[in-house]
């Protein structure tokens, strides 16, 4: 990020500071192999830093950023489903402790990354962008705000759903418990009526 500053000093302004450099070098008496090299690297570090572009500082943070931004949800996404997990009963072999540490040392990237973030933002990002941190941190709770409405939303719908799947299943029990009882009914019916039949039919015949 310092690069940044360099390129908006050095700008429009690479004779100045070639002919400032050469008059430095020029007072050294009798300059050692040492001394030219480090001239010959400044002058060529000076001579990159006037045909870089601002705008590609910008870029550069853009991607260091979003590339910090990125293995922080990964390494997020590993502490998620490792508290998932722990809500479950545990059929494996590592100790508790071990576990504990993996989940520690989790926290502990997540913490570190997040304070790189935070410095980049603070201290190395360019004046250009004002207060980036705060910016992105708002913008950052704007968007977690966002998602638990989100997610309360897709709960909710997911409740419905749950609750009208479980109000059919009780329909159709319902239903087949009824269909069940007026089959029992009927074949009972059809069974008094066979017996009673059977009966008189006896009887009749016991008559005669």
């Amino acid at each position: 990020m310092a690069l940044y500053k360099e390129i908006k000093g050095a700008a429009g302004e690479v004779s100045d500071v070639l002919k400032d450099l050469k008059e430095q070098y020029n007072k050294i008496v009798d300059p050692t192999p040492q001394q030219k090299m480090q001239y010959n690297a400044e002058v060529q570090r000076v001579q990159e830093i006037a045909k870089a572009d601002p705008n590609d500082v910008f870029t550069d943070i853009g991607t260091q950023l979003g590339a910090l931004m990125d293995a922080h949800d990964e390494i997020a996404k590993l502490l998620l489903k490792e508290q998932i997990e722990a809500k479950q009963v545990y059929k494996g072999d590592e100790s508790v402790g071990k576990r504990a540490l993996r989940r520690i040392l989790i926290n502990s990237r997540l913490d570190a990354i997040w304070a790189e973030v935070r410095e980049m933002m603070v201290y190395k990002a360019p004046p250009e962008l004002g207060a980036l941190w705060s910016k992105f941190d708002e913008m950052r709770q704007e968007i977690i705000a966002e998602q638990e409405v989100a997610h309360a939303e897709e709960l909710r719908l997911a409740q419905i759903a749950s609750w009208r799947r479980k109000r059919r299943i009780a329909e159709i029990r319902a239903k087949a418990m009824w269909v069940s009882a007026v089959i029992f009914v009927v074949a009972w019916g059809v069974g008094l009526m066979l017996l009673t039949t059977r009966s008189a039919m006896t009887r009749m015949s016991l008559g005669h």
